[in-house]
């Protein structure tokens, strides 16, 4: 997955504004208490990452 992909994805489940600020203050166990943007830097696969989020907000399958 693209970057850009994950952030449209990020934007379309939380809001824009509030997925950039969710990425970098929510800590993820499925991260290994990493947030979104830690995990990213740290070179994380953004499809892995996505995944993550994706089970911890228990989002719809749409968003899968």
């Amino acid at each position: 997955m693209r970057l850009t992909d994950f952030w449209e994805r990020m934007a379309q489940a939380l809001g824009s504004g509030y997925a950039r600020s969710w990425a970098s203050d929510f800590k993820l166990s499925a991260l290994d208490g990493r947030t979104v943007d830690e995990a990213l830097h740290d070179g994380e696969d953004a499809l892995v990452v996505w995944r993550a989020v994706h089970q911890t907000l228990e989002l719809d399958h749409k968003y899968r």
